[in-house]
């Protein structure tokens, strides 16, 4: 709003010639996200436990469990508010990128509010039904899918390869592109084309290969934003990991969106990509803004509302920027926990149908109440260790230490091939 004000005047303003630079907007975007979510983020924090909106919490039998009973949930509003409101009045609302990011903000936001909403008011622990949220999530990933084909602003600059007298250089050819490839890390020439894996399709490979990209594109919202549900389990567990994983992402974006470090790294160029950065700098600041209430012992719960607008902002943010076969590295801490509640089940049922008893793989699932259990205390799992308790505060550190190990391996993974 703010970008369209100044633009009016041809950016002649006092100041305005500050807002045709993306680092300036990233970092007022950065900084009113923070405020808004640690000074309003308070007062709705007061609204949701005046109108006794707290969390249930289940009887798993977890040190300080009883302590959680009643913290407000849905808090996940905070963050969606304080990703919104700086985008909207720094960001570039012609921009596909920005609006595409925001479609999908608002879209799951309102998805997990009406599961929280049905938890807190219907009094029902279960929630929405799945099939309804599976129904939304591939709603979203055909939004998205479906704009990149289809809209002429979505391109990219393909880099090649060339042996010169000075060594191998990165050029890239002159037109823009509509492209189904991706980065893909560990190998020299590090472009994937979808459409290499359809050679059969003959001359319509190319056309079949957007169609194989939103079924991919449906597949990792679905997988990413129910992996960060699973995973914010422990206090400020799933926040810090996200701001995390969004550091990563927002410097790729950066690098993409600027073909000298897109040269430097060997990846694709995707002109006006650099709006992406604006929007991860709001999303950076809302959730380590966020940490100030959510950190143990945590003063609010972001609920649903929060955790599947999380990974699903994480994983269309990936689509756009070309880079979403890095999410297993990237977001490697969300899909061991969803992980670790699959092998916990498919075990459980194999044992039970083969002996009649089911055993399990961890003490308990998903992956991080493994470690607030302690060991050989009648639990009838093959892991048994650790054998003492793990406290919350330090557990959810060690994640967030991992996880910035796995952000750094994404980002050097460009170099590695």
């Amino acid at each position: 709003m703010l970008y369209h004000f100044f633009e009016l005047f041809d950016f002649q303003l006092p100041g305005g010639r500050l807002w045709t630079y993306i680092s300036f907007r990233a970092g007022v975007a950065m900084i009113l996200s923070l405020f808004l979510s640690t000074i309003i983020g308070k007062r709705i924090i007061d609204s949701l436990r005046r109108h006794q909106i707290g969390e249930t919490v289940r009887h798993l039998g977890l040190e300080g469990e009883d302590a959680k009973k009643g913290t407000p949930t849905m808090g996940g509003i905070i963050i969606i508010l304080s990703i919104l409101v700086p985008c909207l009045l720094v960001g570039r609302l012609d921009s596909v990128y920005m609006i595409l990011m925001l479609v999908t903000t608002v879209w799951l936001g309102a998805l997990g509010f009406a599961d929280d909403y049905i938890k807190v008011f219907k009094k029902n622990k279960e929630g929405m039904h799945g099939k309804f949220k599976i129904i939304g999530q591939v709603g979203l990933g055909l939004i998205v899918g479906l704009t990149l084909y289809y809209s002429p602003d979505v391109v990219i600059r393909e880099n090649v390869e060339v042996t010169s007298p000075q060594g191998m250089e990165i050029e890239y050819k002159s037109e823009n592109i509509k492209s189904t490839q991706t980065t893909i890390p560990f190998v020299k020439n590090n472009n994937f084309d979808y459409a290499d894996l359809l050679p059969f399709m003959g001359e319509h490979k190319q056309t079949a290969a957007w169609v194989l990209f939103v079924f991919v594109t449906i597949f990792i919202v679905t997988a990413v934003s129910n992996s960060a549900n699973l995973t914010d389990g422990l206090d400020g567990l799933a926040t810090g990991t996200s701001a995390i994983i969004g550091v990563a992402l927002g410097i790729l974006a950066y690098f993409s969106g600027h073909i000298d470090y897109a040269s430097y790294f060997n990846i694709m160029y995707i002109p006006g990509s650099g709006e992406l950065v604006i929007f991860m700098a709001a999303f950076i600041g809302a959730t380590i803004g966020f940490l100030w209430y959510n950190s143990s012992p945590a003063q609010v719960f972001m609920g649903d509302t929060g955790s599947l607008t999380l990974g699903g902002i994480i994983a269309v943010y990936a689509l756009l920027i070309h880079k979403e076969l890095l999410l297993p590295i990237l977001c490697g801490v969300f899909f061991v926990e969803a992980l670790s509640v699959l092998m916990q089940t498919s075990y459980f049922k194999i044992t039970k149908k083969r002996t009649g008893e089911g055993r399990r793989i961890f003490k308990m699932t998903p992956l991080h109440h493994h470690f607030q259990k302690p060991g050989n205390a009648g639990f009838n799992a093959l892991i048994q260790r650790p054998l003492a308790v793990v406290p919350e505060s330090k557990l959810v550190v060690r994640f967030w230490i991992v996880g910035i190990i796995l952000a750094v391996i994404t980002v050097v993974t460009l170099k590695i091939r």
